[in-house]
């Protein structure tokens, strides 16, 4: 009797033939990751499809822009000379008041008619259905609007005038040089206005040529203008060249409290 081997595992294992090895490797390149396909080989879009899509992601985002962040407008009468003239294209941006903030002291602002203020001329939308077209998204300077410099804010008092003929805010004189048209006074009117919460009391800069909170003391409101009525603060002037620029609050309204 023949006794089996005591390491039957350490016997020496030779392959037959190579055709198990290399009929796993086929298998292996048969199942392995594929290629990814020719960039070239997708399908495209035709390019008049692509020219509409695009026309199309810019009139959104021409809409987001207008309803959120910047506005045109233009400046249709003499009230803000020197800072605005007359047919200034003007841009608004309405992020500073984003989140509860609201206008403040000396900001331009651009604000829907509180009720009253302009008259039929000059709420007319545009004629042209193009330029109702652009106005709609935001590229066309918009009218139906006024334009004016904040003087007060809810809470303040603002009066007119101290003995050297100044306005004052919460009994503080504002040095207005700066920005009145030459020659201006600050106010041929008098008054004494407590502005309401909510509220902002605005005059133009060219004082004997604005009808502004002034001038409808006696209308409904007493001149006070909603803030919800505000659009957003001029930043800058483009069009003219020869007038373009961006806008800052003077020095004066700091020193107001």
């Amino acid at each position: 009797m023949t006794d089996a081997p005591e390491h039957p595992d350490r016997a020496p294992v030779t392959p037959t033939s190579g055709a198990p090895s290399s009929t796993v490797a086929a298998e292996q390149a048969t199942t392995g990751p594929r290629p990814s396909p020719d960039p070239a080989a997708r399908k495209q879009l035709p390019v008049w499809q692509e020219m509409f899509l695009l026309l199309g992601i810019a009139l959104v985002l021409a809409i987001v822009i207008k309803a959120f962040f910047t506005q045109a407008f233009y400046i249709p009468s003499a009230s803000m000379n020197d800072t605005l003239v007359q047919n200034d294209r003007i841009l608004v941006q309405k992020v500073s008041y984003w989140g509860g903030g609201g206008p403040q002291r000396g900001d331009i602002v651009v604000f829907s008619d509180p009720g009253g203020w302009l008259d039929a001329s000059e709420t007319q939308a545009p004629d042209s259905p193009v330029a109702r077209a652009l106005e709609l998204f935001g590229l066309y300077p918009t009218g139906g609007h006024l334009v004016k410099r904040v003087i007060g804010v809810g809470g303040d008092e603002v009066k007119c005038c101290d003995d050297q003929g100044r306005i004052t805010v919460n009994g503080v004189p504002l040095n207005e040089k700066s920005y009145l048209a030459r020659g201006e006074k600050p106010s041929m009117i008098n008054f004494d206005v407590k502005v309401e919460p909510g509220y902002v009391w605005v005059q133009g800069d060219n004082r004997s040529n604005s009808a502004d909170s002034r001038v409808h003391l006696g209308d409904p409101g007493g001149g006070q203008v909603p803030v919800d009525d505000v659009v957003g603060k001029v930043f800058a002037v483009v069009w003219p060249l020869g007038h373009a620029k961006m806008l800052h609050t003077p020095a004066t309204f700091d020193s107001v409290h």
